[in-house]
């Protein structure tokens, strides 16, 4: 009777370790491979799938994670295509992770994969019911958002204008365009087209493709309005992660401007090696580290310094 009883407490014991695995954030290791392209074969494997280790709705934060984080991708990205590198780091160290591609046209695959296309004021919103979504899964009060190019306007213009500073604890930078961006002198040439009387021509020239990309230059009536109350919201914590390198956001510095609840970084500062640029900085280990320290700053983790390739990272 006794060895009975001792072999059903340890299948109790065993089922409660199982369910307790189950329930909570991901277990499974997945091979990371920094470059920044590893998510693009995702995406032509399964079309407007998610990434292994993300878009678990079954997956409850831990205790040392308790926010489940969101990425938000830039500029022609997608849940898949923009995150191969950053969505196994984060499901590697037990965080719940998620990631949506919003601002698509609507239009088949392979362009609904094809993101940050549309006006940033259409899509934050989607941004914001993707979020809302996260939250009502998991229970957590609050994400943390990760990132990258123009997805920092989509998480911020959330944060800032759909009362999103409530849901969000964090937000981490990559390559932040705060001030908008003069690449390619396109700055100097709406504030020249606007002199001349042909802000309109300029506009619609710019956004014929990606409308989005016109209000990321400088100067914009986007970048403006935006920072009309300031860059942040007082009570989320910001993290930029720049690169000197970086050819997009031009100069790299409109990604760093001050704050009291801001961390500003450049990946350069004291790694020579780093050559990551503007694409490159997502696909990067140096960069990633950067990353886990700011969604964790209470357990930092020494920052590697190796050479890091630009554009693939």
């Amino acid at each position: 009777m006794r060895r009975v009883s001792g072999l059903s407490f340890l299948i109790v014991l065993l089922a409660a370790i199982c369910a307790g695995t189950a329930s909570s954030a991901h277990a499974e290791r997945y091979p990371v491979v920094y470059n920044f392209f590893e998510g693009i074969p995702a995406e032509l494997a399964n079309p407007g799938g998610s990434l292994p280790g993300t878009n678990d709705w079954s997956c409850r934060p831990s205790a040392a994670h308790p926010n489940p984080v969101v990425l938000a991708h830039g500029t022609g990205g997608g849940a898949q295509t923009n995150w191969g590198v950053y969505a196994p780091v984060l499901a590697n160290e037990g965080y719940c992770v998620f990631s949506a591609t919003y601002g698509a046209y609507d239009l088949p695959w392979p362009m609904s994969a094809v993101g940050g296309m549309l006006p940033i004021e259409q899509s934050a919103p989607q941004l914001a019911d993707f979020v809302r979504r996260v939250r009502a899964a998991t229970g957590a009060a609050k994400v943390d958002i990760v990132a990258h190019s123009q997805g920092n306007f989509i998480g911020n213009y959330f944060i800032k204008r759909l009362g999103g500073a409530a849901e969000v604890d964090k937000l981490v930078g990559l390559a932040p365009p705060w001030q908008g961006s003069n690449a390619g002198g396109l700055a100097e040439l709406a504030e020249y087209s606007a002199r001349m009387g042909a802000k309109p021509a300029f506009d619609a020239v710019a956004g014929f493709v990606c409308q989005a990309c016109r209000q990321a230059v400088r100067g914009s009536d986007f970048v403006l309005a935006m920072n009309s109350d300031g860059v942040y919201h007082p009570s989320v914590a910001y993290t930029n992660i720049a690169t000197g390198l970086d050819a997009s956001v031009v100069p790299y510095t409109s990604g760093l401007v001050p704050g009291p609840n801001v961390t500003n970084i450049v990946v350069q500062d004291g790694c020579a090696a780093d050559h990551s640029d503007h694409v490159g900085i997502a696909g990067s280990p140096r960069a990633a580290v950067y990353m886990l320290n700011a969604l964790d700053p209470v357990h930092p983790r020494p920052v590697p310094c190796s050479y890091i390739a630009p554009f693939a990272g």
